[in-house]
């Protein structure tokens, strides 16, 4: 049975929160255990894996994902046996060239870019599964297209439970407090899940006995989706990887960064689990958007285009608001509460206040590509992640970690912004400009009656009433919204 889209982004949510809790809090296990270094150190491994990963899947679990909810929308079912064969060819291919690469190039690799000449283990541990892990996305594209999110949950939690399960244990009778052998164990643990995700969906798509039909070209559609999609994500992953490689070295040389890995680490390890960690429940959505405007846009639905454009962009501003005040309010606790290290909070506190863009940009870029504009998604993203390397390369030096906020900070803007004058000029809809400015102005009276108690506990009520009641005074909710989610709650 399809679930409305509220449920089924409700039942991601949990999903997500489920999962982020449990991530979450093995990063605080793990940063307890080597280190803020030891972290630092292992971000510098896992971006390189991650760049590996995004150039082996190509483009291909938005494309699946695209490409099934196009045939769905079409109700041609049987097609789609052609979409995940022409997927999985695709994925084979890209994911073995670049697992090949990666297990001969790593020793060079981690000597030259990484600079630490061991970690080489851990990036051809990682090479010997890429291809499973790649082909795993495609079968969780289709999933997600297919709305089958019951099933696409239970896995990717059994896949989670069992990553931790497989980690702790390496960690206790393999590492000790040892970074690179803890690496050599997240790596493990996330690699051997990952053949179980694969395994389980492969077999449950063949439980289902799709129809049968004639081959379908698919070539030339996967060109034109997976393609651009794949060259954009290989080129912001690539620049984003030489970014991750290339800041503790510009760091080393500002004289008031005593250590540069550790610093690096405090930011990427500690302060952006926290700062993204409520955004789960937005990229349960995101993930919805994109086959769902896929599939309006195949049937020629504008008014529900239309419909979830204004309703998705409203609630990413509410939402974003909300919870970048409440952490700002909190971070010190948070953090000191977590990884007892008050830098860490004095750093969310700064990058909490970007919260309400961030969550945002996420929603418009998930809808840009769910309407086909995986092009123009491919140019912004070049640019900003360029200008972002620019940037980091002059600032650093001079400004420290100040400079990686600003860097931070200016990219996400450029392309947040032209991500939302791109979905509004093709979908024609306007956004009102005195909402922002309305909710923002009641987050920042909210905030500053929460800065008045000292106890977190207290500033948290006084802000949520505060942030409620302007909420109701400045008409940025009222009784349109009470009906709309009444009406979400009785499926209409």
């Amino acid at each position: 049975m399809r679930l409305p889209i509220f449920y089924s982004a409700m039942l991601l949510t949990f999903v997500n929160l489920l999962l982020r809790f449990a991530g979450t809090g093995f990063q605080v296990y793990l940063s307890g255990r080597i280190g803020a270094a030891g972290i630092g150190l292992l971000q510098l491994v896992m971006s390189v894996n991650g760049l590996a990963v995004v150039a082996g899947i190509g483009g291909i679990r938005t494309a699946s994902m695209y490409l099934t909810a196009e045939e769905l929308g079409r109700k041609k079912y049987g097609n789609v046996r052609w979409v995940l064969s022409g997927c999985f060819g695709y994925s084979i291919l890209f994911s073995g060239l670049v697992s090949t690469l990666l297990f001969s190039f790593a020793p060079m690799i981690a000597d030259c870019w990484i600079g630490h000449p061991e970690t080489s283990d851990a990036l051809r541990l990682f090479a010997l599964f890429l291809p499973v892990i790649c082909l795993a996305n495609v079968m969780t594209g289709y999933f997600t297209a297919a709305n089958r999110i019951g099933t696409l949950a239970a896995v990717e939690v059994a896949e989670q439970l069992l990553s931790m399960i497989i980690t702790l244990g390496t960690l206790t009778v393999f590492a000790d407090n040892d970074p690179l052998k803890a690496s050599l164990c997240v790596i493990f643990g996330s690699c051997v899940s990952a053949c179980l995700t694969l395994g389980c969906l492969v077999i449950l798509r063949i439980l289902e006995k799709p129809p049968r039909c004639p081959r379908i070209p698919i070539t030339a559609r996967l060109k034109n989706t997976a393609l651009p999609l794949g060259l954009a994500d290989i080129l912001k992953s690539g620049i984003n990887t030489v970014e991750t490689l290339m800041v503790p070295r510009r760091l080393a040389l500002n004289v008031y960064v005593s250590d540069p890995l550790a610093a690096f680490g405090l930011v990427g390890g500690m302060v952006f689990p926290v700062l993204m960690f409520p955004a789960c429940i937005l990229f349960g959505l995101a993930e919805l958007l994109i086959p769902e405007l896929a599939r309006c846009a195949a049937s020629g639905s504008k008014r529900r285009i239309a419909y979830l454009v204004q309703k998705s962009l409203r609630l990413a501003l509410l939402y974003g608001i909300f919870f970048g005040g409440l952490e700002f309010l909190l971070a010190e606790h948070l953090c000191c509460s977590l990884y007892h290290n008050p830098d860490a909070g004095q750093y969310l506190k700064l990058y909490a206040l970007l919260i309400p863009m961030l969550y945002c940009d996420a929603i418009v870029d998930a809808m840009t590509k769910g309407l086909g504009q995986q092009k123009k998604c491919v140019r912004y993203n070049i640019l900003t992640s360029s200008m972002d390397v620019a940037l980091l390369y002059l600032l650093l030096p001079g400004y420290g970690m100040t400079g990686y906020f600003i860097s931070f900070a200016l990219t996400h803007l450029v392309n947040f912004l032209l991500s939302l004058r791109l979905l509004l000029k093709i979908t024609g809809e306007n956004f009102p400009f005195h909402l922002p400015v309305l909710a923002v102005s009641a987050a920042l009276l909210s905030v500053w009656g929460g800065m008045q108690f000292t106890i977190p506990g207290a500033r948290t009520i006084s802000y949520l009433l505060l942030l409620g009641s302007l909420f109701c005074l400045f008409q940025v909710t009222g009784r349109e919204d009470l009906q709309w989610l009444k009406g979400l709650l009785r499926k209409k």
